[in-house]
């Protein structure tokens, strides 16, 4: 069996799993490692130093590696789902709205002159994506991925290979606008779906609501109590969810659908209002025709992904 590293990187933490893998045997991660990192927030508070927000996540990234492989030496290859546009021809980073600041960086490159290992860099969405597959392969070869988190990411698997585009951002899925003026988004537009479906977005919803500042989990479990904030705040993010969806479907035409990411846990407060708000959206074509599912593995599709790229 060989050893591979898959990063998932964060906002807020940074999570490394040490994935196994064989010829027979599908990847699974044996160990996961968690390091606080709050790069979002460093990264704002330097949003006019972008030299020394970068040289804080390679230098966070590169300690976290180190101290994995002191207790798994054989590792050869590190793969890294990142949160922004990874341009395809040359692995360099051009912009990650929730970092503000960072542009044309190669992490690629900089971490692997660093940990003298091979590097790959992918957006994390898609690297969460190809995981999915990779443990699950579609019978059609084809899958959309879409990841709640701190934002929401989109992955598209076509053909049983990973779709980037041409600029590295096809299927940012997170910045398609529901809410036409709505909320501000990293990304500089107004009304972007992971504004209202992310986890942000629903502690953002609550807030708006009660004034009271509350993590997606901490609102999950207010939901299923039967508080009504709760409870709207989940339902704006399956609806918002479905909007954005229904579009993606009309455009690309695929059946299989994985929900994953760290708030899919909070599914059955959305799930409701999501499959209304799809069925009311799709064209007729397309209802009863589509497999909506939530991820089996969790929140460890990123770094199986990330790290069977990495081969």
């Amino acid at each position: 069996m060989a050893m591979r590293l898959g990063i998932d990187v964060g906002g807020t933490n940074l999570r490394v799993g040490v994935v196994e893998y064989g010829d027979t045997n599908p990847p699974r991660v044996i160990e996961e490692m968690r390091f606080q990192a709050d790069f979002s927030k460093f990264c704002k508070s330097h949003v006019d130093e972008p030299e020394v927000a970068w040289q804080k996540i390679l230098t966070t990234v590169s300690d976290a590696i180190g101290t994995v492989r002191a207790r798994y030496p054989d590792i050869s290859a590190v793969g890294i789902g990142f949160p922004g546009f990874i341009d395809p021809a040359t692995q360099r980073i051009s912009q990650s709205p929730n970092l503000p600041g960072l542009a044309n960086v190669d992490l690629s490159a900089g971490l692997s002159a660093l940990i003298k290992l091979p590097v790959i860099t992918e957006n994390d969405a898609l690297a969460a994506a190809y995981g999915e597959y990779t443990i699950h392969p579609s019978q059609t070869g084809n899958l959309i991925y879409l990841g709640l988190g701190t934002g929401v990411g989109g992955g598209l698997i076509l053909n049983g290979r990973p779709f980037q585009g041409q600029h590295g951002v096809a299927m940012e899925v997170g910045h398609i606008i529901v809410q036409p003026n709505g909320r501000s988004c990293g990304c500089g537009n107004l009304g972007c779906m992971e504004q209202y479906a992310s986890a942000s977005g629903v502690a953002i919803s609550y807030f708006e609501a009660t004034h009271q500042q509350c993590s997606a989990a901490e609102i999950a479990i207010r939901a299923s109590t039967g508080d009504q904030d709760a409870i709207t705040a989940y339902k704006l993010a399956g609806v918002s969810l479905a909007q954005a969806l229904a579009h993606i479907l009309k455009v690309i035409d695929v059946t299989d659908i994985v929900i994953g990411g760290g708030m899919s846990a909070g599914w059955q407060y959305m799930q409701p209002a999501f499959q209304q708000q799809l069925n009311r959206d799709l064209i007729p074509a397309l209802r009863g025709k589509i497999n909506v599912c939530i991820s089996n593995v969790g929140d460890q599709a990123g770094m199986l992904g990330a790290a069977m790229l990495a081969i």
